[in-house]
Formats: C-alpha cells, sequence, structure tokens
C-alpha cells in the first residue's frame, strides 16, 4: 500500500481514464444494498451469513453484491475451513464511508430531505 505522500494529490486534474476508473469503483457506494453491507463490514469482519442477516439481504444476493465489491477491491476475504470471512480492504473504504455519512449529516442539518422523490442519477 502506498505512504500518504506516495498519493496523488486530490488538487490535481483528473484523466479522463482515471475519471473512468473513478467512477466505476464510486458507483458501488450507489447501490443501498452495497452500503449496507460496506458499513457492517466497516464495524468488523464478517462471513456470508452474519453480512446477510446484518444487511437484512438473501445469501444469494449477499455473494453477488460481495463479489462486485471485490473486484473492485474495496472488500477482501479470508478463508478459513468452508467459511469465507469478508473486511473492508483498507483504511481509504472506511474513511470513504465515514465522509460519504458525515456529508449526509452536515447537508441534512442545513436543509432537511424534502418530501420529493430522490434524483435518480443514470449509469452510462
Amino acid at each position: 500500500m502506498p505512504h500518504r505522500s506516495e498519493h496523488t494529490p486530490v488538487e490535481e486534474p483528473l484523466s479522463a481514464e482515471d475519471a473512468e476508473r473513478l467512477a466505476e469503483v464510486m458507483r458501488a457506494f450507489g447501490t443501498a444494498s452495497r452500503l449496507r453491507l460496506l458499513f457492517a463490514l466497516a464495524q468488523a469482519e464478517r462471513t456470508v451469513e452474519d453480512l446477510a442477516e446484518a444487511a437484512g439481504l438473501e445469501m444469494s444476493a449477499t455473494s453477488h453484491q460481495l463479489r462486485i465489491l471485490r473486484s473492485l477491491r474495496l472488500v477482501r476475504v479470508r478463508r478459513q475451513g468452508r467459511y469465507a470471512h469478508y473486511a473492508v480492504h483498507d483504511h481509504h473504504v472506511t474513511e470513504l464511508l465515514a465522509a460519504i455519512r458525515h456529508h449526509r449529516d452536515h447537508v441534512d442539518l442545513i436543509a432537511p430531505p424534502s418530501s420529493a422523490p430522490p434524483i435518480r442519477i443514470p449509469t452510462t
């Protein structure tokens, strides 16, 4: 894992390729079921069974979402016997989750959510 000094500064403009790669990862945060799984994993490493219960999802849906999160390197897996234990990939994922929640809390304090239906952002 790169040292903090090796990270690209946030002020640096994004290339078209980097923007596409980041957008792909950020789409993972755009699904409520994946967010529930990630927030459950921010607390502790868990098995698929534990995650399904914590997120209120079926086992098959949980496994499917975990495959997506794993392919994007947002979660990692550790196998022990017949169990797969999932955890967030690294501290950056937990920091992103905290930032998303804190931003939402901050914005909600300024202007509570309206009763209008949520805006659907197309995924292209």
